[in-house]
């Protein structure tokens, strides 16, 4: 067996790798000082004496007292089984304490489940990124519908919203955006793609505010700050269905009031074309 093979099996026993390479290194001859074995192992001189001491202490050598205290390595059928011995005798002792621990605390976590928080279904969120990653994790787990309220600010613009895109053509999407929308080529070109690929729009003038609602079970809102306004946006999550349904009815009862695409464009159009030369 090669000696890199060697290192490798004592070290899955329970050897460090100084440890390994210094007890093969001390079975090479009878005994051996400090300064051969280290020369022998390849160990830093500064290390082998500790190294040597461990492994007296593990049982894969003995000292030979004299002048020069020599190292004489322990017959490895005797070392690795005594290793082993002691390895199981600790896993049992291990066992035991993992039982003993259990029992504790089982009484505490059933404890624990008994108090929950009574607002544990909302979740508040300001952080742009955090609001970002929420919807994104969102939208991954809808299974029917998503109905979407589309303002600024906007953690996701649509034309980045690649995953939206994909979610479009498999599941019912229904969005409404301002008129203002129309402001932004990309933005248009994002809400183009997204109705080519099955989105259901409406634009309408003003939005009251961001509303994502989820299955008709899980709703998603912005509240402005009534001084900051957008600067202090705070956006929250509710899973909460009757809290669904109603905004669910809200939404679209907007939505149906809302112009289709073309018609949007063209009165944007108009709008842009009648407003006063700044």
């Amino acid at each position: 067996m090669e000696t890199g093979d060697s290192v490798g099996l004592l070290t899955r026993l329970g050897l460090t790798s100084y440890e390994a390479k210094a007890y093969l290194a001390l079975m090479r001859r009878d005994s051996s000082t400090a300064a051969q074995a280290s020369r022998l192992a390849e160990v830093p001189r500064q290390r082998i004496y500790d190294v040597l001491a461990s492994l007296v202490e593990k049982g894969f050598a003995t000292t030979r007292p004299g002048r020069v205290v020599k190292y004489a390595p322990v017959a490895p059928e005797l070392a690795i089984d005594s290793l082993v011995a002691r390895q199981r005798q600790e896993l049992v002792q291990t066992e035991a304490g993992a039982r003993q621990m259990i029992e504790q605390l089982k009484p505490q976590f059933a404890a624990g489940k008994e108090h929950t928080d009574p607002l544990e279904f909302i979740e508040v969120l300001r952080d742009l990124r955090a609001v970002s990653e929420r919807f994104g994790e969102l939208q991954a787990g809808i299974k029917d519908e998503i109905l979407v309220f589309s303002k600024p600010p906007y953690a996701q613009a649509p034309q980045e919203n690649v995953e939206g895109i994909e979610l479009t053509a498999t599941h019912d999407t229904w969005s409404v955006y301002e008129l203002s929308a129309f402001d932004d080529p990309d933005f248009v070109e994002g809400v183009r793609r997204f109705i080519e690929a099955g989105e259901k729009a409406r634009f309408v003038e003003v939005l009251p505010l961001k509303l994502v609602i989820i299955d008709a079970a899980v709703v998603m809102f912005g509240m402005e700050d009534p001084v900051a306004g957008d600067a202090a946006l705070t956006m929250m999550v509710v899973e909460h269905p009757q809290l669904a349904l109603v905004l669910k009815t809200a939404f679209m009862a907007i939505w149906e009031s809302g112009l289709t695409f073309d018609e949007a464009s063209e009165l944007r159009g108009r709008q842009r074309e009648t407003a006063p030369a700044a």
